[in-house]
């Protein structure tokens, strides 16, 4: 008797729990999302810090990881203290705009506070990853040029004043989920917005000293390999997790999230062997990250044949991009931020209204909305997102340009950023 009691008990497990009113925690879906956070808090550090830190040269390899490190540091502490409750909490009649401050200092959310069926202090952990990721991919369009004073300070006014309010329009509750508004890991949140002040960045600050005409190569490929190689697997946090459980729906966005990686590097490494004549390691994982960041809008929403036709699509039409914007407009977004991330963010939220009809695999509309009434929801949210992000991200870059200056002399530029900003190098040879 004893021994089938206690079988039915760790049957029963993932539903026993805490109660807060009516909801119950979950604990399979808790351990999942404890999972789901770390992987994509993995995507950062050292995910992305070792990519970003492969493809700069030799010079500046440290001042990248340095930044990536401080901004996660950073934007935590800030996360906690007030941005979270900005970005979740009620913010009564102008809700829909942004959220109140009473969840400032976590205040209220003790262990046994749920969000949903995990503990709230779990969500706002895992949210916080996707708050550190985004500024950071930002962290690519003025790599090697931008004072470190300059980059912490942009952090902080445009964590507060840019991403936390289109994350409450999102995923908060706001105006754009209330109309209906389809992102469901971060197209919108994350890729466009990070896009396009990686791109305003360039604008504001100007290229890199002797670019076009220096060649400016990635100084090891393996980093780049290692660094993108983390950030796929890293990504399953990113878009499964954003499901909150551990259901059919977390699975189904694990699986197109890995088939858009998978047929976005093909399709770029196509285009640059059918261009180039032969085809690069630089090439395919840029392509891997061009389907992650296309599929991540739409990963909750799509099928197989979605995630596949999502991640061709992105491979070719952000190839197209990085050389459009660098070799035609000579526009020196160092690391390929706003054609790979926003360009992505901007297609793959748009077809996610496409490739979510049943037609394709995908899981269907709301009730009274189909494929064209979505669309036009979805080009209302790229298109909100992209005059959020440009209008303020410029205003901010100019408040900082004036009160610590945005870049490094050109003299401390030929130096290298790592032994004028942190007195190091990367390498002792």
């Amino acid at each position: 008797m004893k021994f089938f009691t206690t079988f039915l008990t760790v049957l029963l497990l993932p539903a026993v729990g805490f109660a807060d009113g009516d909801a119950v925690l979950n604990m399979a879906n808790t351990a999942w999302i404890l999972t789901a956070t770390a992987l994509v808090l993995f995507m950062t550090l050292p995910g992305l810090a070792l990519f970003y830190g492969g493809l700069v040269r030799t010079k500046n390899i440290l001042s990248v990881m340095m930044q990536c490190f401080a901004i996660s540091c950073l934007v935590s502490v800030l996360w906690y203290s007030f941005v979270y409750s900005l970005a979740f909490g009620d913010g009564g009649a102008l809700n829909g705009l942004i959220g109140g401050l009473e969840k400032s200092f976590m205040m209220g959310v003790g262990t046994d506070s749920l969000s949903g069926d995990i503990p709230e202090t779990l969500f706002a952990m895992f949210q916080m990853t996707f708050a550190i990721i985004t500024p950071a991919l930002v962290v690519g369009g003025f790599a090697e040029r931008m004072k470190f004073s300059a980059v912490l300070l942009f952090t902080i006014f445009w964590l507060v004043i840019v991403y936390a309010p289109l994350c409450h329009w999102v995923w908060g509750g706001g105006w754009l989920a209330q109309m209906g508004f389809r992102d469901f890991a971060g197209g919108a949140v994350v890729h466009i917005n990070a896009g396009m002040a990686a791109l305003v960045a360039v604008f504001v600050m100007g290229n890199r000293k002797g670019f076009p005409k220096t060649p400016m190569m990635p100084h090891n490929m393996t980093m780049v390999f290692t660094g993108a190689s983390m950030l796929w697997v890293g990504w399953y946090g990113f878009n499964a997790g954003s499901a909150l459980s551990a259901n059919g729906s977390a699975g189904m966005a694990m699986l197109v999230t890995h088939l858009g990686a998978a047929s976005g590097s093909l399709a770029w490494m196509a285009m640059e062997w059918l261009r180039h004549g032969k085809p690069s390691l630089l090439g395919i994982v840029t392509g891997m990250v061009a389907g992650l960041g296309t599929i991540t809008p739409a990963s909750g929403y799509v099928g197989p044949f979605g995630g596949i036709a999502i991640g061709l699509i992105a491979g070719i039409i952000c190839y197209l991009a990085t050389q459009q914007l660098k070799q035609r407009l000579k526009i020196d977004d160092s690391l390929d931020v706003s054609p790979v991330h926003g360009v992505g963010g901007v297609i793959g939220t748009l077809l996610t209204a496409v490739f979510a009809a049943p037609l394709f695999g995908g899981l269907g509309y709301d009730e009274g909305s189909e494929m064209l009434s979505q669309f036009g929801i979805q080009l209302i949210g790229v298109t909100a997102t992209i005059v959020w992000s440009g209008i303020l991200s410029y205003i901010i870059f100019k408040i900082v340009d004036a009160l610590v200056g945005l870049r490094v002399t050109s003299d401390e530029e030929t130096e290298g950023l790592d032994l004028v900003l942190h007195d190091e190098r990367g390498y002792n040879l």
